[in-house]
């Protein structure tokens, strides 16, 4: 079994890194924070005319048809480099899920606008400080009609549309939302990390469209986060990796006692952890490639496994980075607590680690007793 990408994939990895590296520097991230945009404009436009966002989307929708092997390596160069954009809510949750589930009208209104980026969309499920269960979801759909609350929506304020987790009756559905209804209403959230927008969705009897199953609302978002989880897994080594990289470019470059900080034991061994945590979490995240692209019976593990290990590495990382650069890496000046923030949000958009940690354990007792039947 190979795990590596060929090497067209591996020249897709160049091409999105040079763009990155000139469209994206973090002083573009930063902008962002500081400023009154929800995401950088210029950015997403080079990122649609590049490709990315048709990625995973069939020809006959406008795309251009690569698999989920593509899209892994994009997901971790955007994650390099901090990119502000929508991305992730709308093709690692939106994209994925219509993909899945929608019927071929669904997909003739809405994938085309999602592959060219004139059409941002996102996922809603949270409702506040609860996590989603079939007990404590309000929102409500009756005739066709939605009402209720969701917070935080990812990307909520910018997205044009969304998918939206809702009680029909005595079951739970998906349906589609056109967030230009006038019965919906957007108010954006102050979050860690403002380069990445929130916001909470207010449905007042908005229009509201059946996808997928009835009542098949919890399994088809389960499906969808065991995808998408290896997508983020991969934007989150992918800032791992960078915050590895501003440690230790630091620690050579930084003298102490007339000689760089890289050579005391202490940075060292800091520097030692945070390979050792990113290491883990690429190889999980490649096993996690596998089973997305094939299909495969362990897909449910292999995302457990990826969106642990990504999101201990990426925590481990951005705090270390931190840390190496000592008194001034807490200061606003120095660019570590970007990492910082953007691996704090990244560690909730699907849930929390407790989340996925039980689902781990969860997924291996279950291998376990398949393995001891057979």
């Amino acid at each position: 079994m190979n795990f590596e990408f060929s090497d067209d994939q591996n020249l897709l990895r160049e091409q999105a890194q040079g763009f990155l590296q000139s469209k994206c520097p973090l002083e573009t991230v930063r902008a962002v924070l500081e400023g009154d945009q929800a995401y950088d404009t210029a950015l997403w436009k080079g990122i649609t005319e590049m490709g990315w966002t048709a990625t995973t989307i069939p020809e006959a929708y406008g795309g251009i048809g690569l698999g989920h092997l593509e899209l892994c390596v994009l997901a971790e160069e955007l994650g390099r480099s901090l990119a502000p954009v929508p991305f992730s809510s709308s093709v690692y949750l939106a994209t994925e899920v219509l993909l899945m589930c929608a019927n071929e009208a669904q997909k003739q209104a809405w994938l085309p606008g999602l592959a060219d980026g004139s059409i941002i969309g996102t996922f809603a499920i949270a409702e506040g400080g609860k996590a989603p269960s079939r007990h404590n979801i309000e929102t409500r759909v009756a005739d066709d009609r939605i009402s209720g609350c969701k917070i935080p929506v990812p990307d909520g304020d910018v997205a044009d549309f969304s998918v939206v987790l809702a009680c029909d009756g005595d079951q739970h559905s998906l349906f589609l939302v056109d967030l230009k209804d006038p019965g919906v209403t957007k108010r954006v959230l102050k979050s860690i990390d403002p380069s990445r927008s929130y916001a909470e969705l207010n449905f007042d009897s908005a229009g509201a469209e059946l996808l997928g199953e009835a009542g098949a609302g919890f399994a088809l978002t389960d499906a969808l986060f065991d995808r998408a989880a290896i997508l983020f897994a991969f934007e989150q080594v992918g800032g791992a990796h960078a915050s590895l990289e501003m440690a230790k470019a630091y620690a050579l470059e930084r003298y102490a006692f007339g000689r760089p900080i890289a050579s005391f034991q202490a940075i060292k061994h800091k520097l030692a952890d945070m390979y050792i945590a990113l290491t883990l979490a690429h190889s999980n995240c490649y096993y996690g490639a596998w089973a997305l692209s094939t299909d495969a019976s362990e897909l449910s593990l292999a995302a457990a496994t990826a969106r642990v290990s990504a999101t201990e590495a990426f925590h481990e990382c951005s705090k270390e980075n931190i840390q190496t650069h000592g008194g001034m890496g807490f200061t606003w000046e120095f660019n570590c607590h970007l990492y910082y923030r953007r691996a704090k949000a990244l560690a909730l958009n699907l849930g929390s680690l407790t989340r996925w940690k039980d689902k781990l354990v969860t997924q291996l007792e279950e291998s376990n007793k398949l393995a001891n039947t057979n």
